[in-house]
C-alpha cells in the first residue's frame, strides 16, 4: 500500500474526474508548481497506484443502447482452465469487462450491445457458445450513477 498525504489525494481526485489535464493546470488548482505536480503524478505512476487513464465513452452517442450484466456459472471447472475461458471471453469485442468472483458466479461480464437483438446474437452465437459455458443470469442496466470512489 502506497502512503498518501492530502496533496496526493487531490491529485487523485483530480485526475479520477479529469484525466486529460495538464500538470501545470492542475497544479494551479492545487497551489503547487507544475514540476512538483509532475513529479508527484510520476510517483504515483511508478508505485502503481495510477494505471493508466482512460477515455470514457459515451456508448449510448455511439450506438450501443443496451448494456447487459452477466453472472456467468463454468459447467466444470475442473476440466477447463479459467485462462482458456478469459482469453475466449476476451476476445468478444462487445464483452467490455470479465470479472472473476467469488460467490453464486464464477465470472461477471459487462456486455455492451446495439439493442436487445444485438445483445441476443451476442449471447446466442458468441457467449453460450464459449468453451465451459454453464449457468448464465443477465440484467440490464437501466441507469447508472458514477461515484467518486474512496477518495471522496
Amino acid at each position: 500500500m502506497i502512503d498518501l498525504d492530502d496533496i496526493d489525494r487531490q491529485i487523485l481526485r483530480a485526475l479520477s474526474e479529469d484525466a486529460t489535464q495538464s500538470s501545470g493546470a492542475m497544479g494551479r488548482k492545487l497551489g503547487l508548481s507544475q514540476p512538483a505536480t509532475w513529479r508527484r503524478i510520476r510517483r504515483l505512476e511508478d508505485a502503481g497506484a495510477l494505471r493508466g487513464r482512460r477515455v470514457d465513452l459515451d456508448l449510448a452517442r455511439l450506438g450501443f443502447g443496451v448494456t447487459v450484466f452477466l453472472g456467468v456459472k463454468l459447467a466444470a471447472k475442473g476440466r477447463l482452465s479459467l485462462e482458456d475461458f478469459e482469453r475466449a471471453v476476451s476476445a468478444i469485442p462487445e464483452v467490455q469487462t470479465v470479472e472473476h468472483i467469488l460467490g453464486a458466479y464464477d465470472y461477471r461480464l459487462r456486455v455492451t450491445a446495439r439493442d436487445i437483438p444485438d445483445f441476443e446474437r451476442v449471447l446466442r452465437r458468441r457467449i453460450m457458445t464459449l468453451p465451459g459455458i454453464g449457468n448464465v443470469d443477465a440484467n440490464v442496466l437501466l441507469s447508472e450513477e458514477r461515484l467518486s470512489g474512496p477518495l471522496g
